[in-house]
């Protein structure tokens, strides 16, 4: 970095952006989430909900025919946009747990997450991995507890779940005043301002009115929530200032400490709280590591990685877009790239900046920003982009699968189509494919059994083709690798039919059980049966 001027233009552009994903376990109200934080930056007039489908209305970061027919989010999506005099790069999550590889590596692209946890639920079992991801990385968390006008858990047994759950400390910055039919608002610690939560009829819609009460004391709370309410918050305020910890910056850029509010994202009560946070305290664009050194985001010189690939996002020019976070230095149209796998240079004119499907032409981007690169089937999951070093960005891992099937066409004649179909859904990293190597079968290995689905529906939409699914007997996987070419030789001759090749040409073990495995790795020591492996 010494050698690298550091260029205070470049430092005032990093300072203005905040780069973060939603997370949560599904049905806890993420993209109603990414809805709110969309009307409220005036990006949107109206905020789509899954529950009117029959209006023809879907999630803004919902484009596929299956998301909007089954009114859940599968795949991640970029969002960029302006509010104050910040601008936010926003990834929206895929939000059933059977995508959860796409949810993995968007977190390695973010700085910060926004955790929602639903409050009569507190902390599931999905959210728990993510956070378990996130936290490998010691990347900062904010949390709201979301649907405080259903019936809820109480907020001190809530505090405990989440402290227990994800080894981290809450730190209250707003407290709800009530649930259910109850709830009355917030009182926010911080600026010291109880929030009142009313709703009232405007053109027969149920509209949300918020009055900002200052003073714990003003004689308006009485009239407000009750003199019994005003009461037992004021007593409860006394009580957390007493025994919780206090809101420390650092602790929160460490991952050590979580702020935590409260509020109801359908109703859009508790967002601009949120939104304030992350704009107040949420990290700027922060360093990567590579295989050779720590990247910061004010060198001079450009670099970047790709995290997610998304093929057909138009259907209309059936085009494949790379998904790029820029970790360093600045992006200006016509510069000249090195693609570091491949060793090759290219001139980038046309990268694109998203609203969910919409794109829009970019001539400048800078650390931080999340730009689209269309993609000639060239790029993978993981490639570094520079302007000449050669190192590689690390830490975007690729899991292992954990269903099979082997897929067969319903019109043999159409082999082709399917070849292409399924390599571009490999690149998307949605599937892995493998085969074998004594037959031509096509084995698809998923995270989740809706994996298999969402195949077929894409198969049939974007490429017209019909295909089936058939048992094989394959339990686990495995990657390969050893430093002696003989033994993997005679470990090749000897397992033939139980090996295959995936689509990058590693050696894959094909398990038929756990028993198999435990039986080779013990016969073959000198060989390394990974369960994961890095994108390179």
């Amino acid at each position: 970095m010494d050698k690298n001027k550091i260029n205070s233009s470049l430092i005032e552009e990093i300072k203005k952006r905040r780069t973060f994903a939603i997370v949560s376990h599904p049905d806890a109200g993420k993209s109603t989430i990414t809805e709110q934080i969309l009307l409220f930056s005036n990006i949107i007039r109206a905020a789509g909900t899954i529950k009117a489908r029959g209006s023809g209305k879907h999630i803004t970061s919902d484009w596929m025919q299956i998301e909007k027919k089954r009114g859940i989010s599968i795949t991640g999506s970029a969002m960029q946009f302006n509010y104050k005099c910040f601008l936010i790069n926003l990834l929206d999550t895929p939000g059933h747990e059977d995508f959860s590889e796409d949810t993995y590596r968007i977190i390695t692209a973010v700085d910060c997450c926004l955790m929602i946890i639903d409050a009569a639920k507190g902390v599931e079992e999905r959210t728990k991995k993510l956070i378990n991801i996130a936290r490998l990385r010691n990347t900062p968390i904010i949390t709201f507890i979301n649907k405080l006008d259903r019936d809820s858990k109480n907020p001190i047994e809530l505090f405990d779940d989440v402290e227990k759950k994800l080894k981290i400390s809450c730190i209250p910055i707003t407290w709800p005043i009530n649930c259910g039919r109850l709830f009355k608002g917030v009182y926010h610690l911080k600026d010291g301002i109880t929030c009142i939560y009313k709703k009232h009829i405007m053109y027969n819609l149920i509209k949300t009115q918020i009055v900002n009460i200052p003073n714990l004391y003003n004689s308006l709370l009485d009239k407000y929530i009750g003199i019994d309410e005003v009461k037992t918050l004021r007593e409860d305020i006394e009580l957390i200032n007493q025994c919780c910890l206090k809101f420390n910056h650092t602790n929160f850029l460490n991952g050590a400490i979580t702020p935590v509010f409260f509020g109801s994202a359908l109703n859009g009560f508790g967002v601009r709280h949120i939104l304030q946070a992350l704009i107040n305290w949420g990290p700027c664009p922060t360093y990567r590591k590579t295989n050779c050194r720590i990247v910061y985001p004010n060198e001079d010189n450009f670099s970047g990685f790709i995290f997610k690939i998304q093929a057909n996002m138009d259907s209309k020019h059936r085009d494949r877009i790379a998904f790029m976070r820029i970790v360093s230095g600045k992006y200006y149209q016509g510069m000249r790239l090195r693609h570091v796998r491949t060793g090759k240079y290219f001139i980038l004119n046309d990268a694109v900046v998203f609203l969910a499907r919409d794109r829009f032409l970019i001539s400048n981007a800078y650390p931080g920003d999340i730009i689209g690169i269309y993609n000639h089937g060239t790029i993978r999951i993981g490639d570094t982009f520079t302007e000449g070093e050669l190192i590689n960005f690390i830490g975007i891992p690729n899991f292992l699968p954990e269903l099979f099937r082997c897929i067969r066409l319903k019109n043999p004649l159409k082999q082709k189509q399917l070849l292409k179909g399924l390599t571009q859904l490999s690149e998307e990293g949605m599937i892995q494919i493998f085969r074998p190597l004594l037959n031509n079968n096509i084995i698809l290995g998923v995270i989740g059994e809706l994996q298999f689905e969402v195949v077929s529906d894409r198969l049939h939409q974007e490429y017209k083709i019909e295909a089936v699914y058939e048992y094989v007997n394959i339990f686990t996987v495995r990657w390969i690798s050893c430093i002696d070419i003989n033994i993997i030789s005679q470990f090749k001759l000897n397992n033939s039919s139980n090996l295959a090749v995936d689509c990058n040409n590693n050696l894959i073990y094909l398990a038929p059980s756990m028993v198999n495995l435990n039986i080779i790795s013990a016969r073959y020591p000198e060989i390394i049966f990974s369960k994961k492996r890095e994108y390179h």
